[in-house]
């Protein structure tokens, strides 16, 4: 039986427990913008303010891409055309993810294809004069058979778009993309920046587990998905999502279709520790926002490289993507992803409602990044 003297020390360490962590999460620093139906992919806000947001191909929406309007409107964006799947043949929006609002009024779309089995492909909208920009189609071997084309970043300066590609693990990449002339090249391929590290997510208790092609119950790891740009335009962040590890290089390295695989490999730099984390973003002062997936939390790396959680609570249930607004709000999406049938074994156990966030940063950041 423990002596009076261990029980109050047993006490003592409980309660510093408690404080610790309450003191490394404020639980209710986020506001809810709007609840959703359909569970959201990726969001972006405009420099005037406009929000979009993709739904997630994992939940089978009628639209790819919807704007919101007000709280509670939901329309399909740029229009219900580009999101008719089953209609004419043409440009259709198949299953897009990432989406970026460019400083130009563009509006970017990463479209993997994959529900419909077709080439992936950028489309570019330009929402000042309402009308297609362009396309950038990335057919093999820039994606692969397994390629999951998921996030990017975009870069006005150097003109390239960089892509976060998971693929199957061991073949996880970067691509980087040429806005001026289409070209794309598939880089960094098996790096230890962009293969997912042996850790499992755990959520509620639960570790994500699927089903293979046996049957067999299998617990995924996922390559890089998580990438962002600093507001200077120098330096990329990246990194697998099952990793504990964020990475960078410099865009103009990136940008450099000289320069050798061996020395780009020797050009990344291990960052900053970081949790298991889906989509991030950054502020003008550095600080890079991501959604701790494994304890429902919101967090932030700062430019002294520590992390520290900023939310945590039973809402924020996979935090998948960020952005900035006009108005200096950081923006985020919440979709219980892991309650999905592709990530729980076939069975659909996510119910409505999803959210659409926003939360107080520690600076401003740019709109639509």
């Amino acid at each position: 039986m423990p002596s009076f003297k261990q029980s109050i020390l047993h006490a003592a360490l409980a309660m510093a427990l408690a404080m610790s962590v309450q003191a490394s999460a404020e639980p209710s620093t986020y506001d809810i913008v709007a609840r959703l139906n359909q569970g959201p992919g990726n969001v972006t806000v405009t420099e005037t303010g406009r929000v979009i947001m993709s739904q997630h191909q994992f939940y089978e929406p009628a639209y790819s891409v919807v704007e919101l309007k007000g709280t509670d409107a939901i329309v399909p964006f740029p229009n219900a055309a580009l999101n008719d799947r089953t209609g004419m043949p043409g440009l259709k929006l198949d299953s897009v993810l990432g989406l970026r609002a460019a400083p130009d009024g563009v509006v970017w779309m990463l479209d993997n294809g994959m529900r419909s089995g077709v080439t992936p492909k950028l489309v570019g909208w330009d929402t000042q004069a309402d009308r297609l920009h362009r396309v950038i189609y990335l057919p093999p071997p820039v994606t692969p058979k397994d390629q999951f084309v998921n996030d990017f970043a975009v870069d006005p300066v150097h003109r390239r778009i960089f892509i976060s590609d998971p693929a199957g693990g061991a073949d996880a990449a970067l691509i980087v993309v040429d806005v001026e002339t289409g070209a794309a090249r598939r880089v960094l391929q098996g790096h230890p920046s962009v293969v997912p590290e042996n850790v499992d997510l755990v959520i509620d208790g639960k570790p994500l587990q699927v089903k293979d092609a046996q049957g067999h119950w299998v617990r995924p790891h996922i390559g890089v998905n998580p990438i962002t740009e600093d507001l200077q335009n120098e330096w990329v962040y990246f990194g697998p999502m099952h990793g504990h590890g964020l990475y960078r290089i410099k865009a103009a390295d990136l940008a450099d279709d000289q320069l050798p695989p061996e020395t780009l490999s020797q050009r990344v730099e291990r960052y900053a520790d970081k949790p298991i984390s889906d989509g991030i973003s950054i502020d003008r002062d550095g600080n890079i926002y991501l959604g701790e997936l494994a304890e429902n939390a919101i967090g932030v790396i700062t430019p002294d490289r520590k992390y520290r959680r900023l939310s945590q609570c039973p809402n924020l249930s996979w935090v998948d993507s960020f952005s900035f607004g006009p108005q200096g709000w950081l923006y985020a999406v919440v979709n219980k992803l892991h309650q999905s049938a592709p990530l729980n074994g076939g069975e659909n156990l996510s119910k409505p409602p999803y959210f659409l966030i926003q939360t107080k940063p520690l600076a401003f950041g740019q709109a639509g990044r």
